[in-house]
Order: C-alpha cells, then sequence, then structure tokens
C-alpha cells in the first residue's frame, strides 16, 4: 500500500511537467502577460524606416540595446546604410556601423569583452522583384553566410566561415545565429532553409576559430534539425537550441550531448535565458505559415530554464496573418525590460512590467 501511496504520488508530481512536453499536448496559450508595449521606443536618424530585423542583443552594461536591421527593407544588399545600430537606454541611437560589410543580418551577440557578433545569413544576390531583368547589384567582397565579429566601435576583427559560405566539411551555409561562451568558446546555430538538402546543424569552435566538433543533420528524430534559428546559454553551461521547424527546443551539453527535448515553448525563432535562468522563447510562425499549428497563438513565452514551466505569455496583436508576424529575434535587458525585433512587421519593440 505504502509503495502504492508513492508511485501514486510521483505520478501527481511529475504529471504537469510530462504534460507540458508531450507534442500533443494542448497549446500553451492561457499564461498572463504582465507587460505592456512601448512602440517607437528606438529613434531611427531622420528619414530612415525600419526595415526587416531578427537580431537584437544587450550589451554588457545591460542597458543598452544592439540591433541588426536590414537597411530599410529585407536585404542590405546594395545599400549604403548602416545595418548595425545601438541603442541607449532612452532609445537613441549611439552607435552604427557595417555599410557594405553585411548582406542580412540574421543573429546578433555581444560577447563578455562588449564585442558584437554578427551573423550575415545570405550571399550578395539582391531580392529581385518578379519580371525583373536589369543586372542585380553585386557590392564588392561581401559573399556572406559568414559570422562577423566586430569590436564596440566597429572595426572587423574576425571574419569566420566561408566568403560565399560552404556546405559539409565547409561552413557556413545560411547561418542563423551565434552564442559566444565566457571562455570564448563559439557556437552556430546553422540553416535557415528547410528543405531536403538544407543543412541543419551546430558548429562549435574554439576563440580562435578553429573548428571543435560539430552535430545534426536535416531530420525530425533526436539530436536533428530542421532551421535551428537561435541559441541561448543557462547558468548550468546547458546549450538551449531553438529547432524551429520542428517546433521544439532541443538542449545539449557543451560537446553536442543531448539532454532534453522540450515542447511548450512552441515554435520558437528567438531565444534568450537570463542570469538568473528566465527563458524567453520567441514565436513568430505559429497560426501563421507554421504547417499544422493554427491553434498555437505567436508571441513571446516565458519560463524557467530549470524545468521548463512556463509562467507568461507576451502575445502577437495581430490575430489573423499569412506572415511571419511578433518578434523573430528577442533580448532582456538588466532591468527586465523585453526586446523583440520584428521580421514582418518591420519593427523593434519594447515591452514593460505593467
Amino acid at each position: 500500500m505504502r509503495h502504492a501511496v508513492s508511485a501514486l504520488l510521483l505520478c501527481m508530481v511529475s504529471t504537469p511537467l510530462l504534460a507540458q512536453r508531450t507534442p500533443a499536448n494542448q497549446p500553451v496559450n492561457d499564461r498572463p502577460n504582465p507587460y505592456r508595449t512601448i512602440e517607437g521606443w528606438a529613434k531611427l536618424p531622420e528619414g530612415r524606416t525600419w526595415g526587416s530585423t531578427s537580431a537584437v542583443a544587450i550589451d554588457r552594461d545591460g542597458e543598452s540595446v544592439w540591433v541588426g536591421e536590414r537597411c530599410a527593407q529585407n536585404s542590405c544588399v546594395g545599400s549604403s546604410l548602416h545595418p548595425i545600430l545601438k541603442f541607449n537606454a532612452a532609445g537613441t541611437l549611439v552607435q552604427s556601423f557595417g555599410a557594405g560589410m553585411v548582406n542580412w543580418p540574421h543573429g546578433i551577440f555581444v560577447d563578455h569583452e562588449n564585442n558584437v557578433w554578427v551573423v550575415d545569413g545570405r550571399d550578395n544576390t539582391p531580392a529581385r522583384a518578379p519580371g525583373d531583368t536589369a543586372a542585380p547589384r553585386r557590392p564588392s567582397n561581401i559573399n556572406g553566410h559568414q559570422v562577423l565579429k566586430f569590436s564596440p566601435d566597429g572595426k572587423l576583427l574576425m571574419s569566420l566561415g566561408t566568403p560565399g559560405g560552404g556546405r559539409d566539411s565547409l561552413f557556413f551555409w545560411q547561418p542563423n545565429a551565434v552564442f559566444v561562451t565566457r571562455e570564448g568558446t563559439i557556437f552556430v546555430a546553422e540553416g535557415h532553409a528547410s528543405n531536403a538538402t538544407a543543412n541543419a546543424r551546430v558548429l562549435k569552435f574554439d576563440k580562435s576559430g578553429k573548428l571543435l566538433t560539430q552535430w545534426g543533420k536535416k531530420g525530425t528524430g533526436v539530436s536533428e534539425f530542421d532551421q535551428p534559428h537561435a541559441l541561448a546559454m543557462d547558468s548550468q553551461g546547458r546549450l538551449f537550441v531553438a529547432d524551429r521547424g520542428n517546433d521544439r527546443i532541443q538542449i545539449f551539453d557543451q560537446n553536442g550531448k543531448h539532454l532534453d527535448t522540450w515542447y511548450q515553448f512552441s515554435r520558437n525563432s528567438g531565444l534568450w535565458i537570463t542570469p538568473g535562468d528566465t527563458l524567453y522563447a520567441a514565436d513568430s510562425e505559429s497560426g501563421s505559415i507554421a504547417p499544422g499549428r493554427p491553434e498555437w497563438k505567436r508571441g513571446i513565452r516565458i519560463g524557467s530554464a530549470k524545468d521548463g514551466a512556463v509562467w507568461s505569455f507576451i502575445p502577437d496583436p495581430i490575430e489573423t496573418t499569412r506572415n511571419t508576424s511578433a518578434a523573430e529575434g528577442v533580448a532582456v535587458d538588466a532591468k527586465g525590460n523585453v526586446y523583440g525585433a520584428e521580421v514582418g512587421p518591420r519593427a523593434l519593440k519594447k515591452y514593460i512590467k505593467r
């Protein structure tokens, strides 16, 4: 009888978390929203408008915001605008650089020395309008598919990857995200496309850029990926990978050993984990372009990186759309303010506690 009671108690304790991690569970849409939205917080220079952006990060001062913005459109190819922007706590632009150096900023990371890492996810072929037969503009020496390390004032310190991209033993092809540890170890998530020939892996480098290991391939199994779109790390040193195309987060140790899989944060484009292990997970596609997930709402889910509990939810105000909406990139400053970088709506939004 004692064993039966113990088993029942164990079941009662374990069931809620297990239910959260089950792919067939009910969507997590009902958490409270303790935030209000501040639009227009970041002030661009006069005459400049926001383009698409999925790249946002916080400076090591805990309050300044770095953004990778796609030059008032969805590409910086042929543009003379600076795509890398830094805003102070008041939303004033205080630094910008990168004109003619980045084709398609997709991810951004600020390391412990305040260096700014930018993921350039495409080559220098400009977007073409239907029926456009004019010769494309090709800015010189920007082949893309690389991870670029800049000093805080915009000096290029390192270019990681083959200019113009590579596959298999070469790298990268459509990289998405970069994360750098305090010790200087570099992790890159690769593979923006979702097709049979897409790259889908995580690569690990030492601080000099030497490849140490890699793991993953296109698929739906354990340690397989479909659009590994964002990276974050918790206080234990566990690496969280937003496996967007598979509607889940996979968690690994730093050598690629699979530790866990979570589904309760939905279809994530962006991840951020605070020093206190609060997880912010941005979903910009559920209920819109994500096949088979109309019941999940888009927005930013907030919870625990320790046990996977979801506490709150900042919903996308757009109820119905067939495009990407809400935040793709997400970052959180030292005061707990949340920043959402939006590709579809072309905006940077700030969320503060009510």
